[in-house]
């Protein structure tokens, strides 16, 4: 249930459960360790979450006038590739000669394709931590898997929108889902945008079949998971925390039809998330047990940066709009918004 909770909170269980789960076992193969494993872990997760969160932000480049408004509900997913399932895990990455240990697969191969957050070991692999001190004294980690197909290969989104005209040509736009707080988890999402029309300063503009718009448009996300009754570490306010800020720079067309429109347009996304491992942790097996508490042990983090391109249809009927649209992108996405408005 607890993974099946945050997965519907915009996908986060891929990079919050799963990683709460092994926390212990990735700590045993040191810090530096953990944190390069984790960040190969969790970016897939992270950068197609970023895509996800940026889609719907229009239905049209037609802007309201004056007073008029649009209440949305929106529901978006990116789509998962099979290889933002897995990462190449090369074993000398993780050893060095200032380490008193010596990381190995259990079947002695030196890299293979390891799970992501998305993907999914099967069977599971295993690595062998030994003491160089002492070839007697080794243990055994079973890296983490990921969400697999549980989700249907998407990582969803969704929230509530909202957008009123201002002076001529000139829109403003607003999302956001309400929070989201347990014992464990405690989550927020919000954003901004602000849409200009060009085609609304143009003399002709009432006569033209179709309407030209720029939009740009801010999103944040943040996540807190409470690690402390389930980490299986000894410590304390241990928690893992997310903070995800994007932004979206677009240009759109869209027809200006009474019933059913077209549009689309080419953007530009760029983000950063980034994931900290908070609190403090006493490992009591493997190469750190014995050694002092570890203190918010390490912070990881992914971008993105790039272009994508988006079509989409637009019908209303009365006060109700029904939108549709798909994004070409890093990670391809696709939308659908119910919409309620006046104009």
């Amino acid at each position: 249930m607890k993974k099946i909770a945050l997965f519907t909170i915009f996908g986060l269980a891929t990079l919050v459960s799963k990683a709460q789960n092994d926390v212990d076992a990735l700590l045993i193969a040191g810090v530096e360790n953990a944190q390069r494993f984790t960040n190969d872990y969790l970016a897939p997760a992270t950068n197609g979450l970023m895509y996800s969160m940026n889609a719907n932000w229009f239905n049209t480049a037609d802007a309201k006038p004056l007073g008029g408004f649009e209440i949305s509900v929106v529901m978006n997913a990116s789509l998962i590739s099979k290889s933002d399932k897995s990462f190449l895990m090369n074993i000398a990455d993780y050893n060095s000669a200032d380490y008193d240990y010596v990381v190995n697969f259990s079947d002695l191969e030196t890299s293979k394709q390891v799970a992501t957050a998305l993907g999914e070991n099967n069977p599971d692999i295993d690595i062998i931590i030994t003491d160089k001190n002492n070839p007697l004294s080794s243990e055994r980690i079973t890296l983490p898997s990921g969400i697999g197909n549980a989700s249907g290969n998407l990582l969803p989104s969704a929230f509530i929108q909202g957008g009123v005209g201002l002076i001529k040509g000139i829109e403003v736009k607003a999302r956001f889902m309400p929070e989201i707080k347990t014992d464990e988890v405690a989550f927020n999402m919000y954003g901004a945008g602000l849409q200009f029309e060009a085609t609304k300063w143009l003399p002709a503009d009432k006569l033209l079949p179709v309407a030209l718009s720029g939009l740009v448009a801010y999103t944040h996300l943040g996540a807190s998971y409470d690690l402390t009754e389930s980490s299986g570490v000894d410590g304390d306010n241990q928690k893992l925390e997310n903070d995800t800020n994007t932004w979206l720079f677009q240009l759109i067309a869209s027809t200006k039809l009474p019933i059913i429109n077209f549009y689309g347009g080419v953007g530009y996304i760029s983000g950063k998330s980034e994931s900290d491992l908070l609190g403090t942790y006493t490992v009591t097996t493997g190469p750190l047990s014995g050694s002092q508490s570890i203190t918010d042990p390490f912070s990881v983090s992914s971008k993105v940066s790039g272009m994508r391109g988006t079509v989409g249809t637009k019908l209303k009927i009365g006060f109700f709009r029904f939108n549709a649209e798909y994004h070409l992108a890093e990670f391809n996405a696709f939308s659908v918004g119910l919409n309620f408005g006046f104009r």
